[in-house]
């Protein structure tokens, strides 16, 4: 049997590249604020769907160890001796960030009001006066939320780092982060700072497990 080949072809191997696992095409699609809460409200997302809007993206949010769990609980605690009247804590629940296109659910938030002011509706920045992340294997993602709340004018941001076993209180916000950084470790009590006024101290060793 004869094979007829085109004169000038010229036969070369094919080369392939091994497929990269981290790479995502590009660009990536970003939500509105009011379209993710539309589809939210819509029922499109069940309660399996474990995510949350962070600048304009659905990021997974991390399953919770019991060393978290204990953090949260003795930090929900302990702000509720010191939160005075007019204000209650949300735990891990959503806030809404619009500058920001962020809806994210914060381990403790505290809040303006009481319970049935959000029944229709999430907490904007202004009836924010604080916000509490625990942190241990999300302690990268948690330092970069800081830009986040700020840009939303949260007051005050704290990370309860169980890594390091201290609490970073991120406060003054400006639109592209912090002003100001302080770090509190065992033996010190961080100050409860509602609407410019400090209302109490915490222990740091009352945080931690």
């Amino acid at each position: 049997m004869s094979t007829l080949t085109a004169p000038d072809a010229t036969a070369t191997a094919a080369e392939t590249n091994p497929a990269d696992p981290g790479w995502i095409p590009s660009p990536l699609y970003r939500f509105s604020l009011e379209r993710y809460e539309e589809l939210v409200d819509s029922g499109v997302f069940s309660k399996k769907d474990r995510f949350h809007l962070i600048d304009g993206y659905l990021v997974a949010r991390m399953t919770q160890n019991p060393p978290h769990n204990t953090a949260d609980d003795l930090c929900g605690e302990a702000l509720r001796r010191v939160i005075p009247p007019g204000w209650y804590i949300r735990a891990s629940k959503p806030v809404r960030i619009p500058s920001r296109a962020s809806k994210p659910e914060p381990d403790r938030a505290v809040v303006r009001g009481t319970v049935r002011d959000y029944g229709h509706r999430d907490p904007d920045p202004p009836e924010i006066a604080l916000i509490v992340e625990v942190a241990d294997s999300s302690l990268r993602d948690d330092r970069e939320l800081a830009p986040i709340y700020a840009g939303g004018k949260i007051p005050t941001y704290w990370i309860v780092n169980l890594v390091d076993r201290q609490v970073e209180v991120h406060a003054d916000p400006t639109p592209s982060g912090y002003r100001l950084r302080s770090v509190y470790r065992s033996g010190q009590d961080v100050p409860v700072v509602i609407d410019g006024v400090e209302v109490g101290r915490i222990a740091v060793d009352d945080l931690l497990p």
